[in-house]
């Protein structure tokens, strides 16, 4: 296990120990989760305080301070199951979820190892997918089983991770410790049914433990060129794109996490990966953290997001129903997922985190936010594991067409293929092939890239509401980003905002126009530059299309006055 050098970089981060390349619990903590294994009637926890008795001595089995767990976690625990719930329930609670929540704990250990040996045989070949930090600017997949991952999160309800070096490593919390101390000194109901959904996901695990695939990547745009990597564009990049804008779809009602096509579904993240999701906090990205439990695993290993990163989780299952948002939010009874299985054995929900500037003013129509926004959405939305085909595709196509092989431009063919450079000559062979490719027309070509043409962005109000953002600014680089992404189209959900109710109107004049990535870019930056200098205080899209009628006027100006 030692001889793994990117295992070193997770382990003290997990509750185990190490031994002759060995992982265990110590011998206190086996014992006292197999007394809680064997119900209530043979370990007496029955109750909420009793169960945080319990966790309380394996903590200290484990040698964790009391100083790395809220003070009033104990209280928590007491108040939900003693208190809020009702009896019946959490009787049933403490004789069927608890027991089998410490079986998942005693067999982590082998877990992990069984996952290791699964990583070193290689899931995606050539590929590292193993349990390790995946830190800032570091590129990198790890793959874990439903099971492993309904481990960890059985530690994280058992608030049994080490927390002492993880602000070092820009690590958020993972231990629901917090959310049971808010629970009870700041009590609101959004987090009594927060938890419900937690209690709800252990409660399904425990009848029956999900046999699938996670996979959690950091994804980065190169700061600096490199082989088979899109570096981070600048704005020429986007000025000069000729790619045609994807189709633009709009759906007045319904939520992101309900559609039915299989596309990438957007979180609207907090840097830190579940934002609040294990504190007080109750929107968009907390919200999916919850119905969505098994997200909460890559909190354990995923360091905060720079400006040129994003984070794609694939394979997440979907527990909990829920009505509400944000203070009414509610718990809502069970959800039974249908989304089908890939070959990969991953349920084939893609959720992309990527996280807005917040409450940017008047600083967002600035050049080099606007490349910040549009940048992060891009990097959200590439299929960065394309990398590895274009080079492929290119040695199949002969050494002379070899990607790392730079033209007189100084550029490799990656280097064309990233950017969306047309070619500087009609008579050079990479020019022509890096053109084909990034207009995405060609099916020719499609198919040596194992083109998925199906998986689109499903996206909304994204870096807007408490982030404080310009609607319809943010939903114009979204579009850009979907289309430059080579995705075949863009579902964007207006959850009824108002200055957005000519968004169809007006995507469907663009569309009609023809316009490529780059006209559309240089429309958003002309548009910008006037707001910066004072001279419109009109939204983009009465700026853009000036013939709206008045009231249709009234509306796009009410976008967002900063």
């Amino acid at each position: 296990m030692e001889n793994r050098e990117y295992v070193k970089s997770i382990l003290p981060f997990l509750p185990v120990c190490l031994r002759s390349s060995s992982l265990f619990w110590p011998p206190p903590v086996v014992e006292a989760l197999k007394a809680l294994s064997q119900g209530p009637n043979y370990s007496n926890v029955n109750s909420g305080h009793i169960l945080f008795l319990a966790i309380s001595d394996i903590r200290n089995s484990l040698s964790l301070p009391d100083s790395s767990i809220s003070s009033s976690a104990s209280d928590g625990f007491s108040l939900l199951f003693d208190d809020l719930i009702p009896r019946d329930e959490a009787v049933k609670w403490f004789e069927e979820a608890v027991p089998k929540m410490a079986d998942l704990l005693l067999r982590l250990p082998s877990l992990l190892e069984a996952h290791y040996e699964k990583a070193d045989g290689g899931i995606v070949k050539g590929v590292n997918t193993g349990l390790r930090l995946l830190e800032s600017q570091q590129p990198g997949i790890v793959f874990l089983s439903q099971e492993l991952v309904g481990a960890l999160l059985a530690c994280s309800f058992f608030c049994l991770f080490p927390t002492n070096d993880r602000g070092a490593k820009h690590l958020p919390m993972i231990n629901f410790d917090h959310l049971f101390a808010y629970l009870y000194d700041q009590y609101d109901e959004k987090l009594e049914n927060k938890l419900k959904c937690i209690l709800h996901y252990f409660e399904r695990i425990s009848s029956l433990i999900p046999a699938g695939y996670i996979s959690f990547e950091r994804k980065v745009l190169a700061l600096e060129h490199g082989t088979f990597s899109f570096p981070y564009p600048k704005e020429n990049f986007w000025s000069q794109s000729s790619i045609s804008l994807c189709p633009f779809k709009i759906s007045n009602s319904g939520l992101i996490e309900d559609q039915s096509s299989e596309a990438i579904e957007v979180d609207f993240a907090n840097k830190y990966l579940g934002g609040g999701a294990l504190s007080r906090g109750c929107i968009q990205e907390e919200i999916r953290f919850m119905i969505n439990p098994e997200l909460i695993a890559g909190i354990l290993f995923l360091p905060c997001m720079a400006d040129n990163e994003a984070i794609e989780i694939v394979g997440t299952e979907r527990f909990s129903n829920y009505t509400g948002y944000a203070s009414s939010f509610r718990f809502n009874g069970d959800h039974v997922d249908k989304k089908e299985i890939d070959v990969l054995g991953r349920r084939k929900s893609r959720i992309i985190a990527i996280d807005a500037l917040s409450s940017p003013g008047k600083r967002q129509y600035r050049v080099e936010c606007l490349l910040r926004e549009i940048n992060k959405a891009l990097c959200g939305f590439l299929d960065h594991l394309k990398c590895h085909q274009y080079q492929k595709f290119f040695k199949d196509m002969g050494s002379q067409h070899d990607p790392n092989v730079k033209g007189s431009s100084g550029h490799s063919e990656v280097d064309h293929l990233s950017q969306g450079n047309p070619s500087t000559s009609s008579q050079t062979i990479e020019g022509t092939l890096a053109n084909q490719l990034l207009r995405n027309h060609e099916a020719h070509y499609c198919s040596h890239l194992d083109y998925q043409q199906e998986i689109g962005v499903v996206t909304g109000n994204w870096g807007c509401g408490a982030f404080g953002g310009d609607p319809q600014l943010k939903a114009m680089l979204q579009w850009l980003a979907a289309s430059q992404a080579l995705r075949p189209f863009i579902m964007y959900y207006m959850f009824d905002l108002e200055s957005l109710q000519m968004l169809g109107q007006v995507a469907q004049w663009i569309s009609s126009q023809g316009w490529t990535v780059g006209e559309l870019w240089d429309m958003l930056m002309d548009y910008s530059v006037q707001r910066l200098r004072g001279e419109t205080g009109a939204g983009f899209f009465c700026w853009l299309l000036p013939s709206l009628n008045s009231h249709d006027t009234i509306l796009l100006n009410n976008s967002h006055n900063v």
